[in-house]
């Protein structure tokens, strides 16, 4: 079998001098959130996705059903910082992205399935798909053909790219490039085959609802008390829980690439920003992210606060995790090039 190239996404960046973070940036596509671009070409003259867009529309007209008093919890929301962490820190923070897309650590096969499959469950599309379009975005970050820079506009980059079949992920010829990796492995085949991973969302689904049956029976056993703990699980559990996740997610491509303070000169609009540094674990600290993509620790700063590597960290004294890839300065206000040979991976 030839040789082939799988890029991860470590980008070019300037160091940052004392003079240059003290000036005012120049005005570009690359700098400025007045920027505006055009969207990617491969998603002109194509389809809406319809299915999706009325699962993403579903679930919002259902929440407000979590908010009427038969329904309303406050377990519920307290329960919603542990849902986020689960599914979207450990699925999509530390299994899609760190791992699967960067391959920032390693780890047991077992462990990266299980991330991988939490990561499905926050409904953002399979683990392949999801990083060819990270993978994409890298290589071209606040550029035309980046899949949802904010630059088109705030709703395109947040959400709204979501809902247009982009022909470039609809080619074999992406997959082999960006995630030959994955697809070589069976799990990630199987996963795409026969609907397997819709089988695994109705069922994280039913078995959450499930447990909140389980919960009711045990603690209060009237069928009518029962069937409200069901309700009162799946719409917490599921439903606030992915809506939570999706915007946090999302804001990491709107809100990071528009508002907040930059530590690096990349050569694209990332920022680190308060909210969604926060509010995802560690995933908003985007400049960060950007200036040194292979790194497993997104925040540089003392007081940018990286759960999501702090649990990879705990995973590594488990012996569970390894070879986490650290920031490649130690002036958190600089970086150093990239080491040649980094930039992709190469597989046989």
């Amino acid at each position: 079998m030839s040789t082939a190239e799988i890029n991860t996404g470590r980008q070019t960046v300037e160091p940052t001098s004392p003079s240059q973070r003290d000036a005012p940036e120049q005005a570009s596509p690359a700098s400025s959130p007045l920027a505006v671009l055009s969207r990617p070409r491969t998603t002109e003259h194509q389809q809406v996705k319809w299915i999706y867009a009325g699962v993403v529309l579903g679930f919002h007209l259902l929440l407000p059903l979590a908010f009427f008093p038969y329904f309303f919890s406050w377990y519920g929301i307290l329960c919603l910082p542990l849902g986020n962490y689960i599914f979207c820190t450990m699925g999509i923070g530390a299994g899609y992205h760190r791992l699967l897309t960067h391959r920032g650590y390693q780890c047991p096969s077992w462990l990266e399935y299980t991330f991988s499959l939490l990561g499905l469950c926050c409904i953002q599309d399979t683990p392949a798909r999801w990083v060819a379009v990270h993978r994409v975005h890298h290589n071209n970050s606040d550029e035309q053909p980046d899949p949802h820079s904010p630059l088109v506009t705030f709703f395109w980059g947040h959400m709204g790219w979501l809902f247009v079949e982009n022909a470039e992920f609809g080619k074999l010829a992406t997959f082999e490039k960006y995630t030959r990796d994955l697809m070589r492995q069976p799990f990630y085949r199987w996963l795409e085959r026969r609907y397997n991973w819709l089988w695994i969302l109705i069922g994280h689904a039913v078995l959450i609802t499930g447990l909140g049956a389980l919960y009711g029976a045990l603690r209060y056993g009237d069928t009518p008390t029962i069937l409200q703990c069901a309700g009162q699980w799946f719409l917490w559990g599921v439903v606030a829980r992915v809506i939570y996740t999706w915007h946090i997610t999302w804001g990491v491509n709107s809100l990071a690439h528009m508002y907040g303070y930059r530590n690096y000169e990349t050569l694209d609009n990332s920022r680190n920003n308060w909210l969604i540094g926060l509010a995802t674990n560690g995933e908003g600290w985007h400049n960060n992210h950007h200036a040194d993509p292979r790194s497993a620790v997104h925040g540089h700063q003392w007081w940018e606060i990286d759960l999501t590597y702090r649990s990879l960290w705990l995973l590594e004294k488990c012996g569970l995790v390894w070879n986490i890839i650290k920031p490649r300065s130690n002036n958190k206000l600089q970086i150093v090039p990239p080491v040649e040979g980094e930039e992709t991976w190469k597989l046989s």
